[in-house]
């Protein structure tokens, strides 16, 4: 099974995570109006397991090529994860609008995970996209416990 992967820089994984990370690095210098993001998390066993994961999901997507992966190129799922993107930008900016439901909480929690699975299975890069898969599940178990069963 590890036989088809090498070191290998992916620097389109590197620019989807800049991507995702851009209205993140927004919100740390500019807090939005009513800003719930920055309430203490009820689950900080499971921020600490998605942490670990997200750095492994993050360091295995830029980090390890797939010999039989064809060169990046505008896919089904290249489309999917960009659109993931696009949906997940679009909480942002309900977000900042000072919109906070549900569905918005959604938004920030989900897309982004997705464009990252989506993006890693078309690479062919299942390790990435293992490690994607449970950083996802702590990345929802948290939005939804925090911001939608807590509120």
């Amino acid at each position: 099974m590890f036989k088809k992967y090498r070191p290998g820089f992916d620097i389109s994984g590197l620019l989807l995570f800049i991507l995702v990370m851009i209205p993140n690095f927004i919100w740390f210098k500019f807090p939005a109006p009513d800003d719930v993001l920055r309430a203490d998390s009820v689950t900080p066993i499971i921020d600490v397991i998605g942490s670990i994961f997200q750095a492994a999901f993050i360091a295995a997507m830029c980090l390890l090529k797939r010999t039989d992966a064809k060169k990046i190129g505008l896919t089904r799922l290249i489309i999917v994860s960009l659109a993931m993107v696009m949906a997940y930008f679009m909480g942002w900016i309900l977000y900042y609008l000072g919109i906070v439901n549900p569905f918005v909480i959604i938004l920030l929690t989900i897309p982004p995970c997705i464009a990252f699975v989506v993006y890693t299975i078309d690479r062919k890069n299942m390790i990435a996209a293992f490690l994607a898969g449970i950083f996802t599940l702590c990345h929802i178990i948290y939005g939804f416990l925090n911001f939608i069963f807590i509120h």
